[in-house]
């Protein structure tokens, strides 16, 4: 009845001035009711409409172009801006507001989670110490060069592809400079060419945990493969222990190509040592590299392909480094990935010791030993290319004609049509 009395009164011609008051009483509880109908339904909104705000994302740029706006957003709370092109709006130390990732424990299907914690250093910890049980490793190669030496080894577990442990010194470098080099991927770009992009989706401020993807480029016969990977450091002392290792994100969906690549385990401990040149000065970097991965490549073919390219890899690895030292010798400001690498937990020796003596049955170590079943090579294609191999050197042994050619023919085919499906 009030709002017909107010419209009756409005159609008479009635003096509005003399009307506002009533007009203001009746709307403002109903604002108001609007506004707390929406504060609740987005403090409880459903699963359906958090994967729908996931999947819009707004671009950064139009948000920096407004400065007030950034002020606003700084004030209020977080759930008037749940979203942004590259995350949360925090407040850095000036007061002013800037954008960054989220914090390493993001939400996720209403549920917390870790990317890395304290159980992937305690992996790191024992597979620096061989105190990870596994079997022994077997030597591969011992070479050097004028500005650094190489060892490596590999082994083989009884579940899961090939692992590789390299300890690699050079000279002339400190930790600090091997680290930032390590988490820069915007000048991994430039000396890498295997790695085709590389993207900062989430990182924290507070310990540097970044989640980062990564495309690589394959050889010619596979598809390139995509990385979503989870990275942070741990500072111990003089040495840094760098857990880089793939994480689950089902925000970004998978595609066909690049394949996604799933377990992926690549962690550094950084340290100085003494020089080589004898003079007692700790001005050489230590590096023990712990890496493995399935990239949907049979693994003996897979092993085969990194015995081969394994010291060639390592040289351009030198040559990018000391491209990076003069880099940065000559005052180029770091990069942004090269910055986080900087921001790092401390961890004492008292708390080593502790993770040390702690059981292996963290759960926060993840370092991905989970297979997909679908991208899982079974043992099937080993069988099948010994037999392959077997009809090949029974050919050339029986026949060197038109057989041998044949097949040799159908052998090419067989691993034409296998190169498309991987």
């Amino acid at each position: 009845m009030g709002l017909i009395g107010v419209l009756s009164n409005v159609l008479k011609g009635a003096n509005l001035f003399n009307l506002l008051p009533d007009v203001m009483m009746f709307i403002a509880p109903i604002w108001v009711g609007v506004v707390l109908g929406v504060l609740i339904g987005w403090i409880w909104r459903p699963n359906w409409a958090i994967s729908a705000i996931k999947n819009f994302t707004i671009s950064q740029n139009k948000y920096s172009s407004i400065p007030s706006l950034n002020l606003l957003k700084c004030q209020l709370p977080g759930c008037f801006f749940p979203f942004s092109g590259t995350g949360l709006a925090e407040i850095d130390s000036s007061g002013s507001c800037s954008m960054r990732g989220d914090i390493s424990l993001m939400k996720l299907d209403g549920e917390m989670k870790s990317f890395v914690g304290e159980g992937d250093l305690k992996h790191i910890f024992d597979l620096v110490h061989e105190k990870d049980d596994g079997p022994a490793w077997i030597e591969m190669m011992d070479r050097s060069t004028s500005s650094m030496s190489y060892q490596a080894s590999r082994r083989d577990p009884e579940t899961g592809p090939p692992q590789y442990r390299s300890r690699t010194v050079y000279e002339d470098m400190s930790p600090e400079m091997m680290r930032d080099f390590f988490w820069d991927d915007e000048f991994r770009l430039k000396w890498d060419d295997m790695l085709l992009e590389a993207e900062t989706i989430e990182e924290c401020p507070n310990n540097g945990t970044m989640v980062v993807k990564w495309v690589r480029k394959f050889p010619f016969f596979c598809s390139d493969r995509e990385y979503i990977i989870g990275r942070r450091i741990w500072e111990s002392g003089n040495a840094y222990y760098c857990v880089t290792k793939g994480v689950e994100y089902p925000s970004i969906p998978r595609r066909t190509k690049p394949r996604r690549v799933d377990l992926y385990y690549s962690s550094w401990l950084i340290r100085a040592v003494e020089s080589r040149k004898g003079d007692g000065q700790m001005s050489a970097c230590e590096v023990l590299l712990f890496h493995h991965e399935d990239m949907g490549i049979p693994w003996e073919i897979a092993k085969l392909g990194v015995r081969q390219g394994m010291w060639g890899a390592v040289k351009k690895i030198d040559r990018g480094l000391r491209r990076y030292q003069k880099h940065i010798a000559s005052g180029a400001p770091l990069s942004h990935c090269a910055y986080m690498a900087h921001i790092n937990s401390k961890i004492c020796t008292d708390r080593m010791k502790q993770l040390e003596n702690t059981s292996n049955d963290l759960q926060e170590v993840e370092t991905g030993e989970q297979i997909s079943n679908d991208e899982k090579p079974s043992g099937k294609n080993v069988q099948k290319l010994l037999v392959v191999g077997g009809a090949i050197a029974l050919a050339c042994t029986l026949d060197r004609g038109l057989l041998t050619k044949a097949v040799v023919f159908g052998v090419a085919r067989r691993f034409a049509n296998m190169g498309r499906r991987l």
